[in-house]
């Protein structure tokens, strides 16, 4: 059985969200910034982020 999410509950999740790949920080930041390297992770200072996923590998 699928769970239904709401619109509000999907841009809060997922919109704008972007995980560090050394340490696994999420942040918050825009699409332009992240791919020209202007934002750091607050924890480990990388530079390597990708998008949040939306949906769970089990």
């Amino acid at each position: 059985m699928a769970k239904q999410r709401f619109p509000e509950a999907e841009n809060r999740l997922f919109h704008r969200i972007f995980v560090c790949m050394k340490c696994g920080a999420k942040l918050r930041s825009d699409l332009i910034k992240v791919r020209s390297k202007k934002v750091k992770c607050r924890h480990c200072r990388s530079k390597q982020l990708r998008p949040i996923h939306k949906e769970h590998k089990a």
